[in-house]
């Protein structure tokens, strides 16, 4: 029997995002597969690095700037020679190709972008518009493989880097539900606290920033709150807590909206919630999405670029709405909340978009 090849994993960091979550379903299954892993980070770091296998070996590029990653890497291609390594995120992709052509590395490569990079980066000038697209049209037709994680991220990658679209694989991220067994009691009883006696629950999960437009949910939740009683809970943290705080004190919500941090573990705050909420300008996929499903949630989501309307299935499987529609966003969580998908449907549709056999299609890429 062949004993499986060591594969590895570059990224930035192991912090609560979503490309680090499926960085970390990819890594639990391949090593549960038999295989070891190496994770390559630019620096150390991350509230997800206590949940990686003890099997992982991290390794600290000790790269404080993206440039700084090329000739560590090219050192490690060199000397460790892994079957197979994942890059996620542009810029850091990009560094990835050129550290192995640098290497002159037979090491299957494989880059993964968790978001439409249109919309993350139109925010730029110029000059820094043009390198990300002169740099993905020069480096990812050199890698073995290119991952975007909805059809409408790889028509936007396409596009920005003038690439062939057949070229780019359509892998939905692997999103998992953990057992039971594993709860933190300490999430649990934030969330107990959080709810509080309420009866309506609605629930969002994200970090505290702009592309997540909390504000437009808590406007929408002012809305609904004029006509019953129910509790909004923003799970996450980030640099916008200061303002979406004043805004609900401004709209007179506080103790309705409740803001309790970012948790490792967020299912006890979803096995409590009855609706998901999705407020955002943009995502790559959604992997919140995929979770609430998970839990068996109804979900209202803006009909953003890219994932809600591919994972809803067009709104078969929860509500669509305009971006920055705060009126249309309130009519959508009151239907959800008086006419709930039932959980079972959810959980299925869920599995059937990310459950094991897209790990699997992730380790074709990389061993092929």
């Amino acid at each position: 029997m062949t004993t499986p090849g060591r594969l590895a994993f570059l990224l930035p960091h192991m912090t609560g995002g979503g490309a680090e979550r499926v960085a970390l379903r990819l890594i639990e299954d391949f090593v549960a597969y038999g295989h070891p892993v190496d994770l390559l980070l630019m620096t150390q770091w991350g509230e997800l690095l206590p949940l990686l296998p003890p099997a992982v070996r991290i390794i600290d590029l000790h790269a404080p700037r993206v440039r700084d990653v090329i000739r560590p890497l090219a050192r490690y291609l060199r000397t460790e020679r892994p079957e197979g390594l994942q890059a996620f995120m542009w810029p850091l992709t990009v560094a990835a190709v050129v550290a192995h052509r640098l290497a002159r590395s037979n090491v299957r490569l494989v880059l993964s972008d968790h978001t439409t990079l249109s919309k993350q980066y139109g925010h730029l000038g110029r000059a820094r518009r043009a390198l990300l697209r002169e740099s993905i049209r020069f480096a990812y037709p050199r890698a073995d493989a290119r991952v975007a994680v909805s059809a409408q991220a790889a028509d936007d990658l396409a596009a920005v880097g003038g690439l062939a679209r057949d070229g780019i694989t359509v892998i939905y991220n692997p999103v998992d539900r953990p057992s039971a067994e594993v709860r933190d009691s300490a999430a649990a009883q934030a969330a107990a606290a959080a709810w509080g006696n309420a009866t309506a629950r609605i629930i969002t999960v994200g970090g505290l920033k702009a592309a997540k437009n909390q504000p437009l949910l808590i406007e929408a939740f002012a809305i609904l709150r004029r006509s019953r009683p129910a509790r909004l809970v923003i799970l996450g943290e980030g640099e916008l807590r200061g303002k979406l705080e004043a805004l609900v004190a401004a709209r007179g919500l506080t103790g309705d909206v409740v803001l309790p941090g970012f948790f490792t573990d967020p299912w006890p705050f979803y096995d409590t919630a009855q609706v998901f909420a999705l407020s955002s300008d943009y995502e790559g996929y959604g992997n919140v999405l995929i979770e609430a499903m998970r839990a068996g949630l109804s979900i209202a989501s803006t009909d953003c670029p890219s994932g809600p309307r591919e994972i809803l299935d067009g709104g078969t499987f929860g509500r669509l709405v305009p971006c920055d529609d705060p009126a249309a966003l309130a009519l959508a969580l009151a239907e959800m909340l008086d006419h709930p998908a039932h959980p079972a449907i959810m959980r299925a549709r869920a599995e059937a978009l990310s459950g094991q056999d897209t790990s699997d299609r992730y380790l074709e890429l990389m061993t092929a």
